[in-house]
């Protein structure tokens, strides 16, 4: 076991961990980044799915009871596996009040105050505003789909350098041209260069007391099967920021209830999967040709699904504050990688099981012809975090990607009903005059999945229903901020991860303060990290 020690210890290093470690360590404070994941850089995204690529040892997908979750597991976390989209969530959202019958964001936070840390990330990043020329194939087709339904649709902002992208469609598994503006390129680095350490591998357990502090207790794992045990050892320190992500932060927490004493009841509990859920189209390519004049140099009508950045375009006509809660949400052109999106999506009108069989086989041939849409809608906070594993966040199955977590999550009549009204609009905007076919992924198989996990520790005026307060502070336990994808309160209906990181932004001034009044010498520091045009030469040494 090794005992060290630091001012600041931050738990994850995706974006609620990456902003508030370089901000301390710009402002004087020690801070040590502890991160389960592995290092990676660009050259380590190859473009493979083969055990041991970036694919699987950059991704965790945990299984779930009646939800799964698909996140970053890296040093960097989310903003390496994301698709870069990044969209600030609509004002009404802020305003939400969900299952509980009352306003579920804090009142000191709203749109217009959150916008100048919108702004601080966007230019961090930095976030381009896209036009109709960066919009890829399968974007171009959503969008004038949307226009021969009498839709709109708009270009995605997102954090992409246009220069470098190489239109290669893997950046879901890192991207080894470093286009995609991930943490590797700005924050992080940035944190390093100020001092900053960051330990991969190192995966935390608990937190404990002590006489000045807390004392963070965390295992090593093995670079290659992630289920070994390599050793462990503790850090003491002021101040705890707890950035695991909204699946491993309230499990972290949970297993240090024994020791820390009660938690607030919110903590593992109003889990949301951002309302999210996939269909897909596989497109017919006569009436592509016929009814929207598409056509492609070499004469074709679309058959470019693999081809391009993510999601481009977008469809946020139903992201209207005027419409009632559980029906307002936005659909996104979206490329999925082999793999998932294969095994889940449905053969429209089949003629016997419609996720595998023949009519399968045949959906499969097509696939370049595919258009998958991602809905992003209002569900009811409606997952619970069981009793935490022994150790981690969950057990894992496999030596990389695959864990099976404890929590359980029960769609409501609310939640079902605003997936049925988005499903219906993918069908009317893009059945329309036999353009496609439309069938959701299933979930019968392996449950409801999301990209963007959110609300399992969330902030709030009211201490019954939320973890935290509007500083991001835990309940009863001054000291300890959570700013990961778990403080955001419910679901977006957009991409979250701006959002994320703004939140992060905001809380880092209360973070400064507490920190100060525990002895820590720390100010804050509101300059933009410099930006890398490349990831190359960032990796470091373990302890440096």
């Amino acid at each position: 076991m090794n005992a060290d020690s630091t001012d600041v210890v931050v738990i994850g290093s995706g974006f609620g961990g990456a902003i508030p470690a370089y901000r301390l360590a710009a402002g004087g404070a020690r801070v040590t980044v502890l991160e389960r994941g592995p290092w990676l850089t660009g050259a380590d995204f190859d473009h493979d799915f083969a055990f041991g690529s970036a694919a699987t040892r950059a991704f965790e997908f945990t299984l779930g009871d009646g939800m799964n979750v698909l996140g970053g597991n890296c040093v960097g976390g989310g903003s390496v596996v994301y698709f870069a989209a990044t969209p600030r969530a609509p004002r009404h959202t802020f305003e939400r009040q969900g299952s509980i019958g009352r306003r579920m964001w804090p009142r000191s936070i709203d749109r217009t105050a959150l916008d100048p840390f919108y702004d601080m990330v966007s230019e961090s990043l930095p976030v381009t505003p896209q036009g109709w020329d960066d919009v890829t194939y399968s974007g171009g087709l959503f969008a004038a789909a949307c226009a021969h339904a009498g839709r709109t649709a708009n270009p995605v902002p997102a954090a992409i350098d246009g220069e470098q992208c190489t239109n290669c469609n893997w950046m879901m598994s890192g991207c080894r041209f470093d286009a995609k503006r991930s943490l590797l390129l700005n924050y992080l680095p940035a944190a390093v260069a100020h001092g900053a350490q960051i330990r991969p591998l190192h995966e935390v357990q608990r937190i404990t007391r002590t006489d000045d502090g807390y004392r963070v207790h965390y295992n090593t794992v093995d670079e290659v099967d992630y289920r070994v045990v390599t050793g462990g050892g503790t850090i003491d320190c002021r101040l705890v920021v707890v950035a695991a992500g909204a699946v491993a932060t309230p499990v972290i927490l949970q297993r240090s209830e024994e020791d820390l004493g009660e938690l607030p009841h919110a903590v593992g509990r109003y889990f949301s999967g951002n309302g999210e859920r996939l269909n897909t189209a596989v497109v017919d390519e006569g009436r592509a040709r016929d009814l929207l004049g598409l056509s492609r140099p070499d004469g074709r009508a679309y058959e470019a699904y693999q081809i391009g950045k993510g999601p481009v375009c977008a469809s946020w006509d139903r992201l209207d504050g005027a419409l009632p809660e559980f029906s307002r949400h936005s659909l996104e052109q979206l490329y999925f990688p082999p793999g998932f999106g294969t095994i889940l999506a449905q053969v429209a009108d089949a003629d016997g099981p419609s996720w595998f069989g023949v009519d399968k086989k045949e959906m499969l041939r097509r696939w370049q012809s595919w258009l998958t849409i991602f809905i992003m809608s209002e569900d009811d906070n409606e997952g619970v975090f069981g009793p935490p594993p022994e150790t981690g966040h969950a057990d894992r199955v496999s030596q990389q990607m695959l864990s099976r977590g404890a929590l359980r999550y029960r769609p409501t009549e609310n939640t079902r009903a605003g997936w049925a009204r988005a499903d219906a609009d993918v069908r009317d905007i893009l059945e329309r005059d036999g353009l496609s076919t439309v069938m959701p992924w299933t979930d019968d198989v392996i449950g409801a999945y999301t990209v963007h996990p959110l609300a399992s520790c969330r902030i709030g005026d009211d201490p019954d229903t939320s973890a935290l307060d509007d500083r991001h502070e835990l309940r009863g336990h001054p000291g300890i901020f959570v700013t990961d994808g778990s403080a955001v309160p419910g679901a977006l209906t957009v991409n979250p991860a701006l959002t994320i990181a703004a939140l992060a932004e905001r809380a880092v001034p209360g973070i400064v303060e507490a920190a100060r009044a525990r002895g820590v010498p720390v100010r804050y520091v509101a300059d933009p990290p410099e930006h890398r045009r490349s990831s190359s030469g960032f990796r470091l040494p373990a302890h440096a």
